[in-house]
C-alpha cells in the first residue's frame, strides 16, 4: 500500500508539470501541431489548352501474299507429272501438275457408250418405240457420267487460280499423294501458290479508331530493308468485329509493288493519316509512368491540391506528347514543375 500510494503520487506530479509547462510554452504545442500537417510542396503550373494536329496512326506488320492455295486433288492417288518447280513464277490457267487418270479414261468410255444409247432411245421415242420413262432414265445416267468425267478433269489437272508464284512442291513425278498434311501451315497440298503482286498487310488497329477506318482509306508502307523507300496501299477489307482480348481490329491493306522489292514475310511499318483533331499536347516531362506498370498519368492543381489523372499517350512531336483522356477540361491547371514528388491529394502551393 505505501509503494502504491508512492507511484500515484509521481503520477500525479508529472501531469501537473506538463500542464504547467504547456501553459508557459504554447508555442511549442503549436510548433508540434503544425509538424504533423505536411508542407505544402511548391511547384508550377501552365494551363491546359488543345492544339490542332494531323492525327496518324502508325502499327508494325508483315507482309502476307494477297492470295495463297496450297492446290491438291479431291482423292488421293498416284502423280503423274509435275510441271513447275519451286520459284517458278505461274499465269492464270497454266497447267500445275498431272494425277493419274485410269479412271477418268474408263468414264469418259462410259459416256460414249451412254451417248450413242441414249442417241438411239431417242430416236426410238420419236417413233413411238420406246418410251419415255426409259429415255429419262438413260438420260439421268448419262447426266451424272458426264457430270463426273468434267469433275474428274479438274481434279486430274490442276491449273494456277491466279498469277503467282511456286512457293512449294512436295512430291516428285511417279509419287503417291495420300492427302496427309504437307506444308508448315499443317495442310495437304502437292505444290503451292502464292499471289506477291499485289501483296497485303493485316493491320491491328486499337478500337478507339474503330469510327475513322474505312475502305478506300489509304496507308503509308516502309522497309526497313528499303531505306527511304515508300509504298501505298489501299484499304479494302475491315472486320466488323472486335477482339475482346486485344481491343483491337483488323484492317487488310492492299500493296501494289514495283520491281518486285516487297515480298511475303517481310516487316514492315504502316502510317495511316486520319485527319485533323483538336487534342492535349503537353510537355513529355509532365507525363509520368507508375512504377512495374504501363500506366501513365499527370498531376493538375485543384484546390491547392494536387490531383492524379490516368492518360493514354498518342503522337509525340519531339519534347511533346499527345494525351488521350476524358477526365481533363481545358484551362486545367497542369503541374509542370515538382510533380514527381507528388502523390494523389498533396498540398501544393504554386510559385512564379
Amino acid at each position: 500500500m505505501k509503494y502504491a500510494n508512492t507511484i500515484l503520487a509521481i503520477l500525479v506530479s508529472g501531469l501537473i508539470i506538463s500542464g504547467c509547462s504547456a501553459k508557459r510554452n504554447p508555442d511549442a504545442v503549436q510548433d508540434a501541431q503544425a509538424a504533423a500537417v505536411k508542407a505544402a510542396i511548391p511547384v508550377k503550373v501552365l494551363p491546359l489548352a488543345k492544339t490542332k494536329i494531323a492525327r496518324t496512326i502508325d502499327y508494325t506488320a508483315t507482309i502476307l501474299p494477297f492470295e495463297e492455295v496450297n492446290m491438291a486433288p479431291s482423292t488421293p492417288g498416284r502423280i503423274e507429272r509435275i510441271y513447275v518447280e519451286e520459284g517458278d513464277r505461274v499465269t492464270r490457267g497454266q497447267e500445275l501438275f498431272l494425277m493419274d487418270r485410269t479412271q477418268l479414261y474408263q468414264q469418259k468410255v462410259q459416256l460414249a457408250s451412254l451417248e450413242k444409247d441414249l442417241s438411239r432411245l431417242d430416236t426410238l421415242l420419236k417413233s413411238g418405240s420406246a418410251k419415255q420413262q426409259q429415255y429419262d432414265q438413260l438420260k439421268t445416267q448419262y447426266d451424272v457420267t458426264k457430270t463426273n468425267v468434267e469433275f474428274m478433269e479438274d481434279n486430274t489437272l490442276l491449273r494456277a487460280p491466279f498469277n503467282g508464284i511456286v512457293t512449294g512442291k512436295y512430291f516428285e513425278d511417279g509419287e503417291m499423294y495420300s492427302g496427309t498434311p504437307t506444308t508448315a501451315s499443317g495442310r495437304s497440298a502437292i505444290v503451292t501458290v502464292m499471289q506477291v503482286n499485289p501483296l497485303k498487310v493485316n493491320v491491328g488497329i486499337s478500337e478507339q479508331y474503330f469510327p475513322l477506318i474505312k475502305r478506300g482509306m489509304k496507308a503509308e508502307i516502309s522497309a526497313d530493308v528499303y531505306p527511304g523507300e515508300k509504298f501505298t496501299g489501299t484499304v479494302f477489307r475491315v472486320a466488323p468485329t472486335i477482339n475482346p482480348a486485344t481491343r483491337s481490329f483488323i484492317a487488310e491493306i492492299e500493296v501494289p509493288v514495283r520491281n518486285d522489292l516487297l515480298r511475303p514475310g517481310m516487316f514492315v511499318r504502316v502510317s495511316m493519316y486520319l485527319g485533323e483533331v483538336e487534342t492535349f499536347v503537353v510537355p513529355a516531362g509532365t507525363v509520368l509512368l507508375q512504377e512495374g506498370t504501363n500506366i501513365r498519368y499527370v498531376f493538375v492543381e485543384e484546390n491547392s491540391k494536387a490531383k492524379r489523372v490516368e492518360v493514354e499517350l498518342g503522337k509525340r512531336f519531339d519534347d511533346q506528347l499527345e494525351i488521350i483522356t476524358t477526365n481533363l477540361r481545358e484551362g486545367d491547371r497542369l503541374i509542370s514543375e515538382g510533380q514527381a514528388r507528388l502523390l494523389n491529394n498533396d498540398a501544393v502551393e504554386i510559385v512564379q
